[in-house]
């Protein structure tokens, strides 16, 4: 399953959370940036929704977006408790 404008979207999501720079010195932009890509998440979340496997429904709807992340690159899940 190859659906690399939605990896794009997950990594920059991860980014962002990881910028503590960014979240310190202007926490309403970096909540503005996190809340824009989460959006862009979802907007695409609906528009594939028909495209996608059970496994990736899953992970985002529950938005549990690294684990969809992993499933992209990996094609796997991890097993459950890890």
């Amino acid at each position: 399953m190859s659906f690399p404008d939605l990896a794009k979207l997950l990594e920059a999501r991860i980014a962002v959370i990881a910028d503590h720079k960014f979240r310190d010195r202007y926490p309403a932009a970096h909540l503005a940036a996190l809340k824009n890509v989460s959006e862009a998440i979802s907007s695409w979340h609906e528009t594939h929704r028909n495209e996608i496997d059970g496994n990736l429904e899953h992970f985002l709807a529950g938005a549990s977006y690294q684990k969809a992340l992993l499933y992209l690159e990996t094609g796997t899940r991890r097993p459950c408790g890890e």
